[in-house]
Protein backbone atom coordinates (compact mmCIF):
# COMPACT_ATOMS: atom_id res chain seq x y z
CA UNK A 1 0.00 0.00 0.00
CA UNK A 2 3.36 2.36 0.76
CA UNK A 3 4.21 1.78 -2.58
CA UNK A 4 1.28 2.60 -4.61
CA UNK A 5 1.14 5.66 -3.03
CA UNK A 6 4.62 6.76 -3.38
CA UNK A 7 4.03 5.75 -7.03
CA UNK A 8 1.16 8.21 -7.85
CA UNK A 9 3.03 11.11 -5.72
CA UNK A 10 5.93 10.42 -8.16
CA UNK A 11 3.54 10.30 -11.20
CA UNK A 12 1.72 13.67 -9.93
CA UNK A 13 5.10 15.70 -8.95
CA UNK A 14 6.16 14.34 -12.30
CA UNK A 15 3.27 15.43 -13.88
CA UNK A 16 3.16 18.94 -12.33
CA UNK A 17 7.11 19.07 -13.69
CA UNK A 18 6.09 18.39 -17.59
CA UNK A 19 3.23 21.32 -17.30
CA UNK A 20 5.52 23.98 -15.64
CA UNK A 21 7.77 23.29 -18.81
CA UNK A 22 5.20 23.50 -21.41
CA UNK A 23 3.82 26.83 -20.23
CA UNK A 24 7.08 28.24 -19.75
CA UNK A 25 7.88 27.57 -23.03
CA UNK A 26 4.00 28.67 -24.44
CA UNK A 27 4.92 31.94 -22.46
CA UNK A 28 8.52 32.28 -24.74
CA UNK A 29 7.03 31.48 -27.67
CA UNK A 30 4.13 34.71 -27.00
CA UNK A 31 6.98 36.94 -26.24
CA UNK A 32 8.41 35.73 -29.71
CA UNK A 33 5.46 36.34 -31.62
CA UNK A 34 4.86 39.34 -29.90
CA UNK A 35 8.30 40.97 -30.66
CA UNK A 36 8.23 40.07 -34.32
CA UNK A 37 4.35 41.23 -35.04
CA UNK A 38 6.23 44.58 -33.11
CA UNK A 39 8.92 45.04 -35.46
CA UNK A 40 7.15 44.33 -38.45
CA UNK A 41 4.55 46.99 -37.53
CA UNK A 42 6.78 49.37 -36.68
CA UNK A 43 9.65 48.83 -39.62
CA UNK A 44 7.55 47.16 -42.58
CA UNK A 45 5.31 48.99 -44.63
CA UNK A 46 2.49 46.01 -44.35
CA UNK A 47 2.01 46.88 -40.69
CA UNK A 48 -1.36 47.85 -40.60
CA UNK A 49 -2.01 44.09 -42.77
CA UNK A 50 -0.59 42.17 -40.50
CA UNK A 51 -2.73 43.99 -37.41
CA UNK A 52 -5.84 43.15 -39.67
CA UNK A 53 -5.20 39.43 -40.37
CA UNK A 54 -4.53 38.95 -36.92
CA UNK A 55 -7.54 40.40 -35.49
CA UNK A 56 -9.64 38.60 -38.06
CA UNK A 57 -7.85 35.15 -37.14
CA UNK A 58 -8.38 36.03 -33.01
CA UNK A 59 -12.63 36.64 -33.47
CA UNK A 60 -12.76 33.18 -36.11
CA UNK A 61 -11.26 31.67 -32.95
CA UNK A 62 -13.33 32.44 -30.64
CA UNK A 63 -16.45 31.67 -33.08
CA UNK A 64 -15.31 28.55 -32.91
CA UNK A 65 -14.30 28.14 -29.73
CA UNK A 66 -18.29 29.27 -28.49
CA UNK A 67 -19.83 27.23 -31.56
CA UNK A 68 -17.64 24.22 -30.10
CA UNK A 69 -18.99 24.71 -26.55
CA UNK A 70 -22.39 25.23 -27.35
CA UNK A 71 -22.62 21.64 -29.42
CA UNK A 72 -21.28 19.78 -25.95
CA UNK A 73 -23.47 21.46 -23.56
CA UNK A 74 -26.49 19.61 -21.99
CA UNK A 75 -30.01 20.54 -22.77
CA UNK A 76 -32.32 22.12 -19.85
CA UNK A 77 -34.15 20.03 -17.81
CA UNK A 78 -37.61 20.29 -17.62
CA UNK A 79 -38.55 21.69 -14.24
CA UNK A 80 -40.66 19.70 -11.96
CA UNK A 81 -44.37 21.35 -11.99
CA UNK A 82 -45.68 18.40 -10.22
CA UNK A 83 -46.09 19.63 -6.30
CA UNK A 84 -45.82 23.40 -7.19
CA UNK A 85 -49.28 24.16 -8.16
CA UNK A 86 -51.41 26.38 -5.86
CA UNK A 87 -54.11 22.50 -5.68
CA UNK A 88 -52.95 19.18 -6.81
CA UNK A 89 -55.04 17.98 -9.37
CA UNK A 90 -57.83 14.87 -8.18
CA UNK A 91 -57.46 11.63 -8.40
CA UNK A 92 -57.79 10.55 -11.97
CA UNK A 93 -56.67 13.26 -13.64
CA UNK A 94 -53.85 14.38 -15.73
CA UNK A 95 -51.08 16.05 -14.47
CA UNK A 96 -47.39 15.73 -14.18
CA UNK A 97 -46.22 13.66 -11.27
CA UNK A 98 -43.41 14.87 -9.07
CA UNK A 99 -40.58 12.73 -8.54
CA UNK A 100 -37.89 14.24 -6.30
CA UNK A 101 -36.14 13.91 -9.71
CA UNK A 102 -35.18 16.61 -12.67
CA UNK A 103 -37.73 15.69 -15.57
CA UNK A 104 -41.52 14.64 -15.46
CA UNK A 105 -43.80 11.58 -16.20
CA UNK A 106 -47.42 13.46 -17.39
CA UNK A 107 -50.12 10.65 -17.40
CA UNK A 108 -53.05 9.97 -15.00
CA UNK A 109 -52.21 9.75 -11.14
CA UNK A 110 -54.35 8.18 -8.52
CA UNK A 111 -54.46 9.83 -4.63
CA UNK A 112 -53.54 8.12 -2.19
CA UNK A 113 -53.86 8.01 2.23
CA UNK A 114 -50.86 6.14 3.14
CA UNK A 115 -49.99 5.26 6.97
CA UNK A 116 -46.96 3.69 8.11
CA UNK A 117 -44.61 3.06 11.66
CA UNK A 118 -40.89 4.15 11.69
CA UNK A 119 -38.38 3.70 14.05
CA UNK A 120 -37.57 6.88 15.85
CA UNK A 121 -33.65 7.65 14.67
CA UNK A 122 -32.57 9.70 12.01
CA UNK A 123 -32.41 8.61 8.85
CA UNK A 124 -35.59 6.84 8.69
CA UNK A 125 -38.05 8.94 7.01
CA UNK A 126 -35.41 10.38 4.44
CA UNK A 127 -35.29 7.11 3.64
CA UNK A 128 -39.15 6.33 3.65
CA UNK A 129 -38.86 9.35 1.18
CA UNK A 130 -36.33 8.32 -1.45
CA UNK A 131 -38.12 4.78 -1.55
CA UNK A 132 -41.09 6.56 -2.68
CA UNK A 133 -39.54 8.57 -5.31
CA UNK A 134 -38.44 5.76 -6.65
CA UNK A 135 -41.82 4.87 -7.63
CA UNK A 136 -42.47 8.21 -9.18
CA UNK A 137 -44.69 9.07 -6.00
CA UNK A 138 -45.69 12.70 -5.24
CA UNK A 139 -45.59 13.40 -1.19
CA UNK A 140 -48.33 16.38 -1.23
CA UNK A 141 -48.96 16.20 2.60
CA UNK A 142 -47.24 14.34 5.99
CA UNK A 143 -48.36 13.91 9.84
CA UNK A 144 -45.94 12.53 12.38
CA UNK A 145 -47.60 10.48 15.72
CA UNK A 146 -44.84 9.90 17.97
CA UNK A 147 -45.42 6.78 19.70
CA UNK A 148 -43.21 5.41 22.52
CA UNK A 149 -41.44 3.19 20.99
CA UNK A 150 -41.48 4.71 17.14
CA UNK A 151 -42.96 7.43 14.92
CA UNK A 152 -46.34 7.07 12.81
CA UNK A 153 -46.48 8.86 9.59
CA UNK A 154 -49.30 9.70 7.47
CA UNK A 155 -48.76 10.55 3.99
CA UNK A 156 -51.14 12.05 0.98
CA UNK A 157 -49.84 10.27 -1.43
CA UNK A 158 -49.92 11.16 -5.47
CA UNK A 159 -49.15 8.04 -7.24
CA UNK A 160 -48.81 7.46 -11.03
CA UNK A 161 -52.37 5.32 -12.66
CA UNK A 162 -51.29 2.59 -12.54
CA UNK A 163 -49.12 1.94 -9.16
CA UNK A 164 -51.48 -0.23 -6.58
CA UNK A 165 -51.43 -0.07 -2.80
CA UNK A 166 -49.31 -3.60 -2.47
CA UNK A 167 -46.35 -2.17 -4.64
CA UNK A 168 -46.45 0.84 -2.38
CA UNK A 169 -46.78 -1.46 0.22
CA UNK A 170 -43.61 -3.31 -1.06
CA UNK A 171 -41.69 -0.11 -1.62
CA UNK A 172 -42.98 1.26 1.62
CA UNK A 173 -41.27 -2.31 3.53
CA UNK A 174 -37.97 -2.32 1.57
CA UNK A 175 -37.37 0.79 3.42
CA UNK A 176 -38.22 0.51 7.03
CA UNK A 177 -41.56 1.14 7.31
CA UNK A 178 -43.80 -1.39 9.01
CA UNK A 179 -47.91 -1.88 9.69
CA UNK A 180 -48.42 -0.14 6.69
CA UNK A 181 -52.24 0.92 5.53
CA UNK A 182 -53.26 2.54 2.31
CA UNK A 183 -56.53 3.68 0.99
CA UNK A 184 -57.83 5.60 -1.86
CA UNK A 185 -58.01 9.25 -1.38
CA UNK A 186 -59.76 12.06 -2.95
CA UNK A 187 -60.16 16.15 -3.15
CA UNK A 188 -61.67 16.01 0.36
CA UNK A 189 -58.02 15.25 2.04
CA UNK A 190 -56.35 17.94 0.12
CA UNK A 191 -57.31 20.25 3.08
CA UNK A 192 -54.37 20.51 5.87
CA UNK A 193 -54.77 19.09 8.89
CA UNK A 194 -55.46 22.15 10.75
CA UNK A 195 -58.04 23.62 8.48
CA UNK A 196 -59.74 20.54 8.79
CA UNK A 197 -60.28 20.80 12.17
CA UNK A 198 -61.19 23.77 12.22
CA UNK A 199 -64.20 22.89 9.74
CA UNK A 200 -65.16 19.83 12.04
CA UNK A 201 -65.32 22.02 15.35
CA UNK A 202 -67.46 24.85 12.93
CA UNK A 203 -69.84 22.03 12.03
CA UNK A 204 -69.59 20.85 15.26
CA UNK A 205 -70.37 23.70 17.29
CA UNK A 206 -73.42 24.19 15.07
CA UNK A 207 -75.78 21.47 15.50
CA UNK A 208 -75.17 18.48 17.78
CA UNK A 209 -75.69 15.64 15.51
CA UNK A 210 -72.64 16.53 13.83
CA UNK A 211 -70.53 15.06 16.40
CA UNK A 212 -70.82 11.50 14.97
CA UNK A 213 -70.28 12.78 11.27
CA UNK A 214 -67.04 15.05 12.44
CA UNK A 215 -65.37 12.29 14.45
CA UNK A 216 -65.91 9.88 11.72
CA UNK A 217 -64.22 12.24 9.10
CA UNK A 218 -61.78 12.69 11.32
CA UNK A 219 -60.74 8.75 11.74
CA UNK A 220 -61.50 7.88 8.40
CA UNK A 221 -64.00 4.50 8.39
CA UNK A 222 -64.78 3.59 11.95
CA UNK A 223 -68.01 2.27 14.08
CA UNK A 224 -69.62 4.86 16.53
CA UNK A 225 -72.21 3.83 19.02
CA UNK A 226 -73.12 6.32 21.98
CA UNK A 227 -74.37 4.39 25.09
CA UNK A 228 -76.77 6.45 27.17
CA UNK A 229 -76.48 7.14 30.72
CA UNK A 230 -79.53 4.74 31.41
CA UNK A 231 -78.04 1.74 29.74
CA UNK A 232 -76.76 -0.59 31.59
CA UNK A 233 -73.92 -1.00 29.60
CA UNK A 234 -73.13 2.84 30.22
CA UNK A 235 -69.51 3.70 30.54
CA UNK A 236 -69.98 5.33 33.81
CA UNK A 237 -66.32 3.84 34.57
CA UNK A 238 -65.05 5.63 31.74
CA UNK A 239 -63.02 8.48 33.32
CA UNK A 240 -63.39 12.40 32.46
CA UNK A 241 -60.19 12.27 30.22
CA UNK A 242 -61.16 9.00 28.46
CA UNK A 243 -59.55 5.52 27.42
CA UNK A 244 -57.74 4.33 24.79
CA UNK A 245 -57.22 0.67 24.19
CA UNK A 246 -55.48 0.40 20.95
CA UNK A 247 -58.05 0.38 18.41
CA UNK A 248 -60.64 1.50 20.59
CA UNK A 249 -61.64 4.69 22.33
CA UNK A 250 -64.33 5.36 24.74
CA UNK A 251 -65.34 9.43 25.57
CA UNK A 252 -67.56 10.71 28.35
CA UNK A 253 -70.78 12.24 26.99
CA UNK A 254 -72.36 15.47 28.53
CA UNK A 255 -75.19 13.70 29.02
CA UNK A 256 -73.50 10.81 31.68
CA UNK A 257 -72.94 8.58 28.92
CA UNK A 258 -70.60 7.60 26.77
CA UNK A 259 -69.14 7.43 22.95
CA UNK A 260 -67.34 4.64 21.91
CA UNK A 261 -65.68 4.89 18.59
CA UNK A 262 -63.69 1.51 17.17
CA UNK A 263 -61.35 0.75 13.98
CA UNK A 264 -60.67 -2.77 14.06
CA UNK A 265 -58.11 -2.40 10.88
CA UNK A 266 -55.82 0.39 12.43
CA UNK A 267 -54.90 1.38 16.25
CA UNK A 268 -55.85 4.99 17.18
CA UNK A 269 -52.63 7.45 18.10
CA UNK A 270 -52.66 9.26 21.10
CA UNK A 271 -52.87 12.62 18.60
CA UNK A 272 -55.83 10.81 16.72
CA UNK A 273 -57.06 10.26 20.67
CA UNK A 274 -56.46 14.11 21.88
CA UNK A 275 -58.12 15.19 18.45
CA UNK A 276 -61.39 13.37 18.81
CA UNK A 277 -61.54 14.49 23.21
CA UNK A 278 -61.06 17.99 22.32
CA UNK A 279 -64.00 17.68 19.70
CA UNK A 280 -65.91 16.22 22.37
CA UNK A 281 -65.37 18.64 25.22
CA UNK A 282 -66.86 21.39 22.79
CA UNK A 283 -69.49 19.50 22.29
CA UNK A 284 -70.23 18.72 26.08
CA UNK A 285 -69.40 22.41 26.77
CA UNK A 286 -71.93 24.17 24.13
CA UNK A 287 -74.67 21.95 24.99
CA UNK A 288 -77.84 20.82 23.31
CA UNK A 289 -78.21 22.96 20.08
CA UNK A 290 -79.65 22.08 16.65
CA UNK A 291 -79.94 24.84 13.33
CA UNK A 292 -83.26 26.98 14.13
CA UNK A 293 -84.55 26.74 10.42
CA UNK A 294 -87.72 25.50 9.15
CA UNK A 295 -89.79 25.35 5.20
CA UNK A 296 -93.30 26.41 4.58
CA UNK A 297 -94.61 23.77 2.49
CA UNK A 298 -98.61 23.93 0.45
CA UNK A 299 -100.22 20.72 0.65
CA UNK A 300 -102.75 19.82 -2.28
CA UNK A 301 -104.98 19.19 0.41
CA UNK A 302 -105.36 21.28 4.16
CA UNK A 303 -103.54 24.08 5.28
CA UNK A 304 -99.20 24.80 4.95
CA UNK A 305 -97.65 22.79 7.18
CA UNK A 306 -93.82 23.31 8.51
CA UNK A 307 -90.62 21.26 8.56
CA UNK A 308 -88.00 21.83 10.58
CA UNK A 309 -85.41 19.82 12.66
CA UNK A 310 -86.68 18.84 16.33
CA UNK A 311 -84.91 17.77 19.30
CA UNK A 312 -86.04 16.76 22.94
CA UNK A 313 -87.72 20.00 23.47
CA UNK A 314 -90.17 18.31 21.54
CA UNK A 315 -91.04 15.41 23.24
CA UNK A 316 -94.26 16.09 24.80
CA UNK A 317 -95.69 17.06 21.51
CA UNK A 318 -94.58 13.97 19.74
CA UNK A 319 -95.90 11.98 22.70
CA UNK A 320 -99.02 13.62 22.29
CA UNK A 321 -99.30 12.84 18.42
CA UNK A 322 -97.83 8.80 19.36
CA UNK A 323 -101.63 9.06 21.72
CA UNK A 324 -103.47 10.46 18.60
CA UNK A 325 -101.94 7.49 16.28
CA UNK A 326 -103.79 4.15 15.85
CA UNK A 327 -102.16 0.78 16.46
CA UNK A 328 -101.69 0.04 13.20
CA UNK A 329 -100.13 3.35 12.27
CA UNK A 330 -97.35 2.16 15.36
CA UNK A 331 -97.52 -1.27 14.68
CA UNK A 332 -96.60 -0.36 11.29
CA UNK A 333 -93.58 2.01 12.35
CA UNK A 334 -91.67 -0.12 14.97
CA UNK A 335 -92.93 -3.74 13.73
CA UNK A 336 -94.39 -4.78 16.98
CA UNK A 337 -96.29 -4.20 19.73
CA UNK A 338 -96.09 -1.20 21.38
CA UNK A 339 -94.63 -0.38 24.50
CA UNK A 340 -94.35 3.14 26.36
CA UNK A 341 -93.47 5.72 24.07
CA UNK A 342 -90.93 7.41 26.59
CA UNK A 343 -88.62 4.48 26.05
CA UNK A 344 -87.63 5.18 22.59
CA UNK A 345 -88.66 8.85 22.39
CA UNK A 346 -85.82 9.62 23.87
CA UNK A 347 -83.79 8.23 21.97
CA UNK A 348 -84.99 9.05 18.70
CA UNK A 349 -85.26 12.50 19.17
CA UNK A 350 -81.66 13.15 20.98
CA UNK A 351 -79.06 14.64 18.20
CA UNK A 352 -76.64 12.11 19.52
CA UNK A 353 -78.47 9.39 17.50
CA UNK A 354 -79.10 10.83 14.74
CA UNK A 355 -81.42 13.95 12.88
CA UNK A 356 -85.14 14.20 13.55
CA UNK A 357 -87.12 16.40 11.02
CA UNK A 358 -90.71 17.34 12.57
CA UNK A 359 -94.22 18.23 10.56
CA UNK A 360 -96.51 20.85 12.44
CA UNK A 361 -99.58 22.72 11.34
CA UNK A 362 -100.18 26.46 12.33
CA UNK A 363 -101.23 25.50 15.41
CA UNK A 364 -97.64 23.96 16.76
CA UNK A 365 -99.50 20.39 16.74
CA UNK A 366 -97.20 17.60 15.62
CA UNK A 367 -98.65 15.71 13.07
CA UNK A 368 -95.57 13.83 11.65
CA UNK A 369 -91.94 12.55 12.62
CA UNK A 370 -88.63 11.74 10.35
CA UNK A 371 -85.83 10.09 11.94
CA UNK A 372 -82.19 9.62 10.14
CA UNK A 373 -80.41 7.43 12.72
CA UNK A 374 -76.85 6.86 12.74
CA UNK A 375 -76.52 3.05 12.81
CA UNK A 376 -72.67 2.83 13.66
CA UNK A 377 -71.16 2.52 10.09
CA UNK A 378 -74.35 3.00 8.48
CA UNK A 379 -77.60 4.77 8.29
CA UNK A 380 -81.41 3.84 8.27
CA UNK A 381 -84.75 6.02 7.83
CA UNK A 382 -87.73 6.21 9.49
CA UNK A 383 -91.37 7.95 9.20
CA UNK A 384 -94.12 8.20 11.42
CA UNK A 385 -97.11 10.31 9.88
CA UNK A 386 -100.83 10.68 12.35
CA UNK A 387 -103.61 8.87 10.46
CA UNK A 388 -105.85 12.25 9.22
CA UNK A 389 -102.51 13.50 7.58
CA UNK A 390 -101.64 10.20 5.88
CA UNK A 391 -101.94 10.05 1.97
CA UNK A 392 -101.37 13.81 1.37
CA UNK A 393 -97.27 13.70 0.43
CA UNK A 394 -96.17 14.22 3.60
CA UNK A 395 -94.75 11.12 4.05
CA UNK A 396 -92.41 11.38 0.83
CA UNK A 397 -91.50 15.07 1.60
CA UNK A 398 -89.83 13.72 4.69
CA UNK A 399 -88.35 10.87 3.17
CA UNK A 400 -86.75 12.99 0.20
CA UNK A 401 -85.39 15.42 2.85
CA UNK A 402 -83.94 12.86 5.12
CA UNK A 403 -82.36 11.41 1.50
CA UNK A 404 -80.68 14.61 1.35
CA UNK A 405 -79.50 15.12 5.02
CA UNK A 406 -77.90 11.45 4.18
CA UNK A 407 -76.41 12.83 2.26
CA UNK A 408 -74.16 15.74 2.79
CA UNK A 409 -73.38 13.22 5.75
CA UNK A 410 -71.37 11.60 3.14
CA UNK A 411 -73.17 8.19 3.27
CA UNK A 412 -73.13 5.86 0.84
CA UNK A 413 -76.77 4.08 1.65
CA UNK A 414 -79.74 4.55 3.95
CA UNK A 415 -82.02 1.62 4.67
CA UNK A 416 -85.84 1.70 5.79
CA UNK A 417 -86.62 -1.31 8.21
CA UNK A 418 -90.89 -1.98 8.04
CA UNK A 419 -93.06 -4.63 7.48
CA UNK A 420 -93.67 -5.86 4.24
CA UNK A 421 -97.42 -4.79 4.27
CA UNK A 422 -96.24 -1.15 4.46
CA UNK A 423 -96.73 -1.00 1.11
CA UNK A 424 -96.61 3.72 1.86
CA UNK A 425 -93.10 3.32 2.76
CA UNK A 426 -92.27 0.86 0.06
CA UNK A 427 -94.06 3.31 -2.67
CA UNK A 428 -91.74 6.20 -0.90
CA UNK A 429 -88.48 4.37 -0.62
CA UNK A 430 -89.20 3.64 -5.11
CA UNK A 431 -90.26 7.46 -5.52
CA UNK A 432 -86.82 8.69 -5.06
CA UNK A 433 -85.12 7.32 -7.66
CA UNK A 434 -82.57 5.44 -6.45
CA UNK A 435 -81.09 2.03 -6.84
CA UNK A 436 -82.57 -0.17 -4.39
CA UNK A 437 -81.75 -3.65 -2.47
CA UNK A 438 -84.87 -5.73 -0.74
CA UNK A 439 -84.79 -7.98 2.00
CA UNK A 440 -87.21 -10.26 3.05
CA UNK A 441 -87.42 -11.94 6.60
CA UNK A 442 -90.49 -13.98 8.90
CA UNK A 443 -92.22 -10.35 7.37
CA UNK A 444 -90.19 -7.80 7.78
CA UNK A 445 -89.02 -5.78 4.84
CA UNK A 446 -85.43 -3.97 4.56
CA UNK A 447 -85.36 -1.71 2.17
CA UNK A 448 -81.78 -0.06 1.17
CA UNK A 449 -81.28 2.60 -1.29
CA UNK A 450 -77.50 3.12 -2.79
CA UNK A 451 -77.12 7.13 -2.74
CA UNK A 452 -75.40 8.39 -5.79
CA UNK A 453 -72.28 10.85 -5.01
CA UNK A 454 -72.68 14.31 -5.07
CA UNK A 455 -69.64 16.83 -6.26
CA UNK A 456 -68.33 18.20 -3.63
CA UNK A 457 -65.78 20.53 -3.26
CA UNK A 458 -62.23 20.34 -1.01
CA UNK A 459 -63.22 23.95 1.18
CA UNK A 460 -66.86 22.34 1.85
CA UNK A 461 -65.83 18.51 2.78
CA UNK A 462 -68.07 15.96 3.69
CA UNK A 463 -67.98 13.50 6.54
CA UNK A 464 -67.22 10.03 5.37
CA UNK A 465 -68.84 6.96 6.22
Amino acid sequence: MTDRISAKRARRTQHHWRRDVVELAALFTAVTVADTVAKTVVNGPEGPVALICSAVALLVTAGLHTWWSRRRRPGPTQPDTGGDTGTPPPAGTTAPASTGQSGTQAGPTTLWRMRTTVRDEPGSLAALCTALAGQQVDILSLQTHPLADGTVDEFLLRAPGDLGAAELTRAVAAAGGSGTWTERADAHDLVDAPTRMLNLATRTALDAAELPLALRQLLGRCTIRSVPAEAPARAGDVPVEGVLEGTLMRLRDQAGGAITVERPYLPFTPTEFARARALVELDSRLGPRIPRSQDVLTLPEGPDITVRRADIDDLEAAKAMHERCSKRTLTMRYHGPVGDADRYLNHLLSPRFGRTLTVQTPSGRLVALGHLLWDGDESEVALLVEDDWQRRGIGTELLRRLIGLAREAGCDSVYAVTQSSNTAMVAAMRGLGLPLDYQIEEGTLVVTARLSPTPVTADQPAASS
